[in-house]
């Protein structure tokens, strides 16, 4: 999940202390204040209970016509400042295929969020078992009940999901103001994360492993950044990167300036894409025909602006045709329809909102009066419960990493405390340095062609003004039907596997 996600997101004993106790009478006031606030931080660290320890167990699953027996590991990774001190708790889960030789590959999967825990890759998407949610007709009060995942890539690769701090279990151990310093900006994210990789193939003695780092939305803007750090920083080489639904390019959203057109040339495809597909006439073809359309005509309408009235007319039919709007709000808008606007408009004659995520997946408007959305998204709500519930039975019961701590899925707190930063395409620039630097790295981004929380032609645009890189498709863009979390859908799920297949062959 994207930085639109929570709305984009849719939201020791210190050493020194005993030192200091001891030194001379000279020093004695200043080594008496610091030893009290030193003792007052320990004291908030020790008011947390401790986390279990690392907790193996053996499972099976039937992946890819197969049954695979696995070791699965709940474990805790610690993180340090540049005195050693510890001041978080990174919690991670682990599907390993014992009796592997060095030639087997592992993936470090990410989520974004802001303040996404793991679970959705792992239990949604990749992982070797699966919890349905994020498809219409799911709902919270469906059993959360953990079946084997047919799409599952363990078959492929092993598999690392690792919850950033204020996510899942994983916590940290320094005031709010520390916190936000260390783990609640986009730099600091990126270092402790690649630190957290790298400790876990230290750990686990897997540096000589082929090595891919995947990310979901947010964590498609993690993804490319860590595997730069990861090779030019820390001294790791990574062979591979996933990108599914990337939050990619911060500096090109939705109303980023009002002077470029790319915010609505960005949103238009995925709009047609969802009216096509309540049509029962999404294809390839007339997609490629929308792309055409939105990187030609469309431009060069919205450049000509308001002043020139047939371009309005032109560019107001055809907005309305390929979105199914009614006409006279897109005569109101000039065009011009933002994802909101779109979402809360489409299906209100049912009553319905759509999902940012997914557009044709809706819930009941709960105040259909109101001039706007009062209410939050429907898939962001309606995925807490299965999620949660499904992997804190994993973990606690099945695993047997017992803890009564809470397990975030998604938190608010952590994408409200989040420093953006400004807008900038460091993602794509990390990307495009990591790719030029590893003549063998390939890249496979991924979409939906519902999701409007991160549409997939801001990625063809992106990818389509990259160097050749010497090999034809070494990165890869390909899309599915279905909206952010595509893999909700069997097929798209097992379409992605296929695409994927490739890179780990």
């Amino acid at each position: 999940m994207p930085d639109t996600p929570l709305p984009m997101i849719a939201r020791s004993l210190s050493l020194a202390a005993l030192l200091l106790a001891t030194t001379a009478p000279a020093v004695a006031q200043t080594d008496k204040t610091t030893t009290t606030t030193e003792k007052k931080q320990e004291g908030d660290k020790l008011a947390l209970p401790p986390l279990p320890a690392d907790k193996t167990v053996t499972q099976t699953a039937r992946i890819g016509g197969r049954t695979i027996s696995y070791k699965a590991t709940v474990g805790t990774i610690a993180v340090r400042d540049e005195k050693g001190k510890e001041i978080g708790q990174v919690v991670y889960t682990a599907y390993v295929v014992p009796g592997g030789d060095a030639a087997r590959p592992v993936t470090f999967a990410f989520n974004g969020g802001p303040g996404a825990a793991s679970v959705y890759l792992n239990l949604g998407a990749v992982g070797p078992k699966r919890v349905q949610f994020g498809a219409q007709g799911d709902a919270p009060s469906d059993a959360p009940i953990a079946r084997d995942n047919p799409n599952s890539w363990l078959d492929m690769t092993d598999l690392v999901f690792i919850d950033p701090v204020g996510t899942g279990f994983s916590r940290s151990l320094v005031d709010a103001a520390e916190t936000r310093k260390a783990f609640y900006a986009n730099e600091p994210d990126i270092k402790y994360l690649s630190k957290v990789v790298y400790d876990w193939l230290v750990k686990e003695g897997r540096l000589r492993s082929p090595k891919y780092v995947m990310g979901e939305s947010y964590g498609g803007y993690r993804a490319p950044r860590i595997a730069y750090e990861l090779q030019s920083q820390i001294g790791v080489g990574i062979n591979g990167l996933i990108m599914v639904s990337p939050y990619l390019d911060p500096a090109v959203g939705d109303g980023a300036t009002a002077l470029s057109p790319l915010p609505w040339m960005i949103d238009l495809p995925s709009m047609a894409a969802a009216n096509l597909e309540r049509k029962n006439a999404l294809t390839p073809a007339a997609m490629a025909e929308v792309e055409a359309y939105t990187r030609g005509d469309f431009a060069r309408d919205l450049l000509l602006g308001r002043a020139n009235a047939e371009a309005v007319q032109r560019v107001v039919g055809n907005v309305t045709r390929l979105t199914g709007l009614d006409p006279a709000l897109v005569q109101r808008m000039g065009g011009r329809v933002d994802s909101r606007t779109y979402l809360r408009e489409i299906h209100r004659a049912e009553g319905t909102i759509g999902s940012i995520y997914d557009s044709n997946v809706t819930a009941f408007d709960p105040f259909p009066w109101s001039p706007r959305q009062e209410s939050n998204d429907p898939i962001l709500d309606s995925l807490i419960a299965p999620t949660t519930s499904a992997m804190v039975d994993f973990v606690t019961r099945e695993v047997g990493w017992k803890t009564d701590a809470r397990y975030n899925a998604l938190s608010y707190a952590v994408n409200a405390a989040w420093d953006r930063g400004q807008p900038a395409d460091t993602p794509v620039s990390d990307l495009r340095k990591a790719i030029a630097i590893d003549p063998k790295m390939r890249v496979l981004i991924v979409h939906g062609w519902d999701d409007l929380s991160c549409p997939f032609f801001a990625s063809r645009l992106i990818v389509d003004q990259m160097p050749a890189f010497g090999v034809a498709e070494r990165v890869q863009l390909r899309v599915y039907p279905g909206g952010h979390m595509f893999y909700s859908r069997n097929d798209s799920g097992a379409a992605f596997k296929a695409d994927a297949a490739g890179m780990y062959r």
